[in-house]
């Protein structure tokens, strides 16, 4: 899509306050998004970690926030809640890379617009984010496969074991090497 288009799509009940705060802990990802989300319209700030974001909150409350669930100094939903506490009209949703329906609950109960899958695509963030309130935006076109989806259980389970290929497996449920050779392929698609 154009950026013509993308500018197009914004509703213009967007307001005149289009700050949105982006808090990732993974860099290039954080960086990217941002990109994607200027050429939206939107006005970026970012961060990559709750305390840095906690403190963007408190020096002036974004309308928008695109938030990780998990940080390395704590969960995206005290973001969303101190987003909250500050602007109560600020719409933020959560990304994560490890999603399942108690964190999703947890994250809609603070006050979450959405919950999306990593790596989200920056079209369907803008549709979360501008979708009119009380209505779910439009499911995204190119979901992730079954198998991209699984790989990334994976991979963010290989990570939050600092990569050790043996409590990753014991914790998967799988043996060793089975894990060994999924870790050694490509991502499907």
């Amino acid at each position: 899509m154009s950026e013509t288009a993308h500018r197009a799509a914004m509703p213009d009940r967007l307001p005149h306050d289009k700050s949105c705060l982006i808090v990732d802990d993974d860099q290039p990802f954080r960086t990217r998004l941002g990109r994607a989300m200027e050429k939206r319209g939107f006005d970026p700030i970012l961060a990559e970690s709750v305390a840095e974001a906690v403190a963007l909150i408190n020096e002036h409350a974004p309308s928008y926030a695109v938030v990780d669930l998990r940080l390395e100094d704590g969960d995206g939903i005290e973001i969303v809640n101190k987003l909250h506490e500050k602007r109560p009209d600020a719409r933020a949703i959560i990304l994560t890379g490890y999603g399942n329906i108690t964190t999703a609950v947890a994250a809609v109960k603070a006050g979450a617009i959405d919950y999306l899958a990593k790596p989200a695509d920056a079209d369907d963030v803008q549709k979360s984010l501008l979708a009119p309130p009380g209505e779910m935006p439009e499911p995204p076109e190119n979901p992730m496969s079954a198998d991209r989806v699984r790989w990334e259980h994976i991979q963010r389970v290989y990570e939050l074991c600092n990569h050790n290929v043996s409590e990753t497996a014991r914790r998967l449920g799988m043996h060793r090497r089975t894990l060994q050779r999924i870790l050694a392929k490509r991502a499907p698609m």
